[in-house]
């Protein structure tokens, strides 16, 4: 008898640790970022870290009274390899939501991944291809931060009306992201008229660009570079040591911090280039100065200005941790209810107000720039126009806009409507 009740006491004993462990384990809330820290997308990669660890520092890493623990991937831009890393952050290291990837086709992936595990959420960080959310979206895939063709809405409309460019042409990185670019941008630009005389379709990671800088007609009024990272270096680099005098049209990631920081000849070639994105550096709005200032006293040794990276990597990681507080960090339930208190969401970001439509794609504000040196020196992007609360489809009705099929290489074609 008293070796079966010494037995009844270890078994209790033991059943209590257990529910300790199990209410200590609910403690903690294990986050994943997963960003692009190898290959011409390094530097972006970098200052998407700085805009997650900014959000999760502003809250002390915690939410609801639960510690955070960041777990950080990185990824090349390549979809087999963001899909690999996000797997082991969900299935090895055992993250509770995944804040990422960076790049357009390693969103495409990541979100088909998304639908094989519905107990987890996945929010975007700053990966640009439409179809991430557009078409067959995953329910448990969220972007606060808004698509590459809502990054160009108001430019087409510019570049036609203010500059008069009436011909150009087209360089661009061959993917996903570069071809919802192109989309938004032609959409307005050839609805009034305006011509595409070329393009030119290059691999992401090109180093020489020189037979493609031959091909580029002469007689073009501007060319719309579509490059990023060291990518959008190079280019610039040789086409003005080739004695390159062509307008430039920049797109969101070609006159990003990530390009505009880098120190070369060639920057003082692009004051006056125009582009559009989810931010203007030179942004007098007083919730984007304190966000840039937050910035800055944080990462002394950051760009002069938050990048784009930064900024969609803060806003997603934000609205992951007030969404968390709405459900008082419960994540039971296969995380329905934090997947709806995201879907529901209002996020008083930096950039002004972002909602999502049907398809927990973001509805925000877009910025018109243009390449200017500051006082200091450091070359930023000012604002001249805003498109207001641009949705995913462009100002079309969205049976419409999908009947326009997949942006590709030669969809849409440039028609005038």
């Amino acid at each position: 008898m008293k070796k079966m009740i010494n037995l009844a006491g270890l078994a209790a004993l033991s059943t209590l640790a257990l529910a300790s462990a199990g209410v200590h384990a609910q403690q903690t809330i294990r986050m994943g970022a997963l960003t692009t820290l190898e290959g011409p997308f390094a530097q972006a990669g970098q200052d998407g870290l700085r805009g997650v660890e900014l959000a999760l520092e502003e809250a002390g890493y915690k939410v609801a009274g639960k510690k955070i623990e960041l777990i950080k991937e990185s990824s090349n831009a390549k979809p087999d390899v963001a899909v690999a890393r996000t797997r082991k952050l969900i299935e090895q290291d055992k993250v509770d939501f995944v804040v990422g990837p960076l790049s357009g086709g390693e969103g495409l992936a990541v979100k088909d991944y998304a639908n094989t595990v519905p107990g987890k959420t996945f929010l975007n960080g700053t990966s640009g291809a439409q179809d991430t959310t557009l078409r067959n979206p995953a329910p448990n895939f969220f972007r606060f931060s808004t698509d590459g063709a809502q990054w160009q809405a108001g430019l087409g409309s510019y570049a036609y009306d203010v500059k008069k460019y009436r011909n150009i042409a087209v360089i661009s990185e061959d993917y996903s992201f570069p071809y919802s670019q192109v989309m938004g941008f032609q959409l307005e630009y050839c609805a009034r008229g305006g011509k595409i005389a070329q393009k030119n379709w290059v691999p992401l990671g090109t180093k020489d660009y020189t037979s493609v800088i031959a091909r580029l007609p002469q007689d073009v009024d501007a060319v719309y570079v579509l490059l990023g990272g060291s990518d959008a270096v190079n280019f610039f680099t040789q086409y003005y040591q080739s004695g390159g005098k062509a307008n430039i049209i920049g797109g969101s990631v070609t006159v990003d911090q990530n390009v505009l920081s880098t120190k070369g000849a060639f920057r003082n070639k692009m004051i006056g280039l125009i582009s559009a994105g989810p931010i203007a550096d030179a942004n007098p709005d007083p919730k984007w100065v304190a966000f840039v200032d937050a910035y800055k006293k944080k990462f002394p040794d950051g760009f002069s200005s938050p990048s784009l990276f930064a900024h969609g990597y803060y806003v997603n990681t934000k609205a992951a941790l007030l969404a968390l507080e709405q459900v008082k960090g419960d994540l039971s339930d296969n995380q329905q209810k934090f997947q709806k208190a995201l879907a529901s969401l209002t996020l008083d970001s930096p950039t002004g107000k972002v909602v999502l439509d049907e398809n927990r794609q973001a509805i925000a504000d877009n910025y018109v720039t243009e390449v200017v040196q500051g006082s200091n020196g450091s070359f930023q992007n000012k604002l001249v126009k805003t498109a207001k609360a641009v949705p995913q489809s462009l100002g079309l009705p969205r049976d419409a806009f999908l009947k326009l099929g997949s942006a590709s290489r030669d969809n849409p074609a440039c028609t005038a409507q």
